[in-house]
């Protein structure tokens, strides 16, 4: 399917190392363009590059963000020079108090709950922004569980564009507040995450203006995410992990760690060395999950039901590439209850300070759950992906937390409290 528009193809396009675009399937080559699905073999399209010579030192001497890496992206080669919500750089925390409750030796954590809209999403629309007004558009737009919807509707305030986001009416309060504060067109639809997919892939059809950040510039959007990729690898000494978990939405997040890391080894920037990927789903959303566990390359759609609504994607597009990536590297895929998710949520909390949305929780919990089946090595040393943060997610844990009591205000009654 086609989005453009009429001057975007008469002109040429400054997407760095991006020469084209290649089907997933059977790699057919096209021009780089507004499309996301193969003419050919009608499968998803992701953009290949020439990258050229690109040093360690020339990355660590850009900036404190993702355009230290635009050498690698799919964007202009002036793009830190256009305003902009400069995600990246997030930390890396070494988890030894987690490891411990874990019991694994060396774990890191991932913590991109400190990008501008708290969430890994900054990444991938500033690298769709980047592509799109290279293309023409003039507006940014995106079906939403709730995250992209907060950093679409940011970036395009940043900008100086027009946003439009549809998101179910049933998303979290928090996240319909954390994007109707853009002052954006916000429009909350009667139905789950696949129906308003649908509906933005029609409205990508005729709007031809319109830039949805996951449906018409998806190839170039996807990419954003192998930031993260390579930021773990510099942050450990430019070096790839034994182990790393990541959540699933759509798929497209583990694909694109995946390839971050085969570029990087192909590139001589860290040494090829071996990795295992997992991947993280909740019960109540686990259609790659089950196909794993049952042998199946071919994941069902499932109808969500599950508290973790930022991965509640019933047909996730890049389900039957997880698969692929995960086996290939020998890692494995599971899911975890709503209850084990909030107890996620609480441990990585209590025990690293740190303050995870629903997502996190389902990393958290299916890193303990594959670490208590043998399937994570607990010698080998694994990173956690945490891609949000937990203020989007408070009535997850609104009813299981609180103050341990009230009590009037005098010493003594604090003190009998705590047994001191």
């Amino acid at each position: 399917m086609t989005a453009a528009l009429t001057t975007s193809t008469t002109r040429a396009v400054d997407l760095g190392p991006a020469v084209e675009l290649v089907s997933k399937e059977e790699g057919h080559r096209q021009p780089l363009a507004p499309e996301f699905v193969s003419a050919e073999d009608f499968s998803p399209l992701e953009v290949a590059y020439d990258f050229g010579r690109v040093r360690r030192e020339d990355i660590e001497a850009g900036p404190r963000n993702i355009w230290r890496y635009k050498k690698l992206l799919p964007v202009p080669s002036n793009v830190e020079e256009i305003p902009n919500t400069e995600p990246g750089c997030t930390r890396l925390v070494r988890a030894d108090n987690l490891a411990k409750a874990l019991g694994v030796k060396r774990l890191w954590v991932k913590d991109d709950t400190g990008n501008p809209t708290h969430s890994f999403k900054d990444r991938v629309v500033a690298v769709a922004l980047a592509a799109a007004r290279e293309f023409g558009f003039d507006t940014l737009a995106c079906p939403s569980t709730g995250n992209l919807a907060n950093a679409v509707a940011a970036a395009a305030a940043r900008a100086g564009w027009q946003s439009v986001v549809l998101i179910p009416s049933s998303l979290e309060r928090a996240k319909i507040l954390t994007t109707a504060v853009y002052d954006g067109a916000l429009l909350a639809v009667d139905g789950n995450y696949d129906d308003v997919n649908r509906l933005a892939t029609e409205l990508a059809a005729e709007h031809e203006s319109w830039a949805f950040v996951n449906v018409n510039v998806r190839p170039y959007y996807s990419e954003g995410s192998k930031t993260l990729g390579f930021e773990v690898a510099e942050q450990l000494g430019w070096r790839l992990p034994e182990q790393i978990v990541v959540p699933i939405a759509s798929g497209s997040q583990l694909t694109k760690v995946d390839k971050g890391f085969k570029e990087l080894a192909q590139l001589g920037l860290v040494d090829d060395t071996a990795y295992k990927i997992f991947g993280a789903q909740a019960t109540g959303c686990s259609p790659v999950s089950s196909a794993f566990r049952n042998g199946h390359d071919v994941v069902q759609p499932v109808k969500p039901d599950t508290i973790a609504r930022s991965l509640a994607i019933g047909n996730p597009a890049d389900g039957p590439y997880v698969l692929d990536t995960v086996n290939r590297t020998g890692g494995a895929i599971e899911d975890v209850t709503d209850d084990e998710v909030v107890e996620g949520i609480r441990l990585l909390a209590r025990t690293e300070g740190i303050f995870t949305e629903t997502a996190g929780g389902v990393t958290v919990a299916t890193a303990k759950k594959l670490i208590e089946a043998g399937k994570i090595d607990p010698d080998a040393e694994t990173v956690l992906l945490i891609t949000g943060d937990g203020l989007k997610t408070l009535d997850a844990v609104e009813d299981k937390i609180g103050p341990k009591a009230t009590v009037p205000p005098s010493a003594a009654a604090v003190n009998e409290i705590l047994g001191s």
